[in-house]
């Protein structure tokens, strides 16, 4: 999956009820440092020809990483008597301030629409079976060397775009290794990554880094706002607060009912040390229908979530609620934090997080997966 950020996913240039995709998203919300960085260091004529951009998903790192490309093939940084460019666009006067490029100039919807010559977007592809692969395969990266071998079709830059960088399996990562070794002039390579760890440290070290942050919740909630205008104020904090400072899972979690399982969950929780079976049966058989992995993985990441938290809380040691979602949730990591001590709890987290990593592997049946998790927690704090 890209990142999400401001915009979504790779398949569509824009998708319903949503925001554009980062190639054809012209806002950028949250990061005015990263972009300053940018600007200062193309402004000072000593760019580096490659860029880690990294940091959690859906924060804006590839809509970021679009954002400069466009900028860059559009002339930027030239004066704007210097004519119009190639296409008829006007070149952007500079602006120390922003990477900010109309979306209606061609460069935007060339780059958009995937027909601009030169820029290039390395992203996973489908198998021959029309299944999208799990990760970057060689096949896939193997015309960047041959592009950047050419010369630029408008005489100004030539860009790629991998999106994202650690979904490379290790004989892609060699090839874009070998690319980086001997940079030619004038290209430059923008690496959106989630996780630089996952990275050959030869790349990460031929690479400048570019880490951005989660967004505020205040930016996230304005987004959710902006593009589901019809979502309530209230839900839309909570969604904010659910996603942890990314935009991409707030408007996920918003377009697959994730407020909904959050709350059926808790509701769920709230019933410890003595589970409802009834609704306990009811949320397993939400989660485990076919056609709901969506919801499945969203449950199951709320309910870890909700205990990497308490644990924290019981560790502070203060009787302090590290991140409480809501004032419910305080109340029950409250209580739940004295029903068991800490090694307790530590048990449960690796028990259920064992079980979740070999939930998809050995094909478990997933309704049984739920009731074994809220069954863990029960005999947890059962008196």
């Amino acid at each position: 999956m890209s990142d999400l950020g401001s915009g979504f996913m790779n398949e569509d240039v824009e998708h319903d009820g949503g925001p554009p995709l980062p190639r054809a998203n012209p806002a950028l919300l949250g990061h005015e440092a990263a972009e300053k960085e940018l600007l200062d260091t193309f402004a000072s004529g000593r760019m580096a020809h490659a860029w880690l951009i990294s940091g959690p998903r859906g924060i804006g790192k590839a809509t970021l990483a679009y954002r400069f490309a466009r900028y860059l093939l559009a002339g930027a940084g030239r004066p704007a008597s210097d004519g119009p460019g190639l296409f008829g666009d006007e070149l952007p006067a500079s602006d120390a301030n922003s990477l900010f490029i109309d979306p209606g100039s061609s460069v935007f919807r060339r780059i958009a629409g995937g027909g601009h010559a030169d820029f290039l977007c390395v992203e996973r592809t489908v198998n021959d079976r029309g299944k999208l692969r799990m990760e970057i395969v060689v096949d896939d990266v193997r015309a960047v060397g041959g592009f950047f071998g050419l010369t630029a079709a408008e005489g100004g830059w030539r860009v790629v775009v991998i999106d994202s960088a650690d979904e490379m399996n290790r004989n892609a990562a060699n090839a874009v290794l070998k690319v980086l070794e001997e940079p030619p002039a004038g290209a430059l390579m923008l690496l959106v990554c989630h996780n630089p760890a996952r990275l050959l440290p030869t790349i990460r070290s031929r690479c400048r880094t570019l880490n951005l942050s989660s967004l505020s919740d205040e930016v996230v909630r304005g987004l959710l706002q902006q593009h589901y205008p019809n979502l309530p104020d209230e839900d839309a904090s909570m969604l904010a607060r659910l996603s942890e400072g990314s935009a991409g899972r707030a408007m996920a979690l918003a377009g697959e009912g994730g407020l909904d399982i959050y709350q059926e969950l808790t509701g769920l929780l709230e019933t410890l040390p003595r589970l409802d079976g009834v609704r306990l049966h009811d949320f397993g058989g939400k989660l485990a229908k076919a056609g709901a992995d969506a919801e499945f993985r969203t449950g199951m990441e709320f309910l870890t979530t909700w205990l990497n938290r308490l644990i924290c809380s019981i560790a502070s040691g203060d009787g302090g609620i590290i991140g409480p979602v809501s004032d419910a949730e305080r109340d029950l990591i409250d209580r739940l934090g004295k029903a068991a001590p800490l090694d307790r709890w530590l048990q449960v987290w690796e028990k259920i997080n064992l079980l979740l990593a070999r939930t998809d592997g050995a094909n478990l049946d997933r309704k049984q997966v739920v009731l074994n998790v809220f069954l863990t927690l029960e005999d947890a704090v059962r008196p």
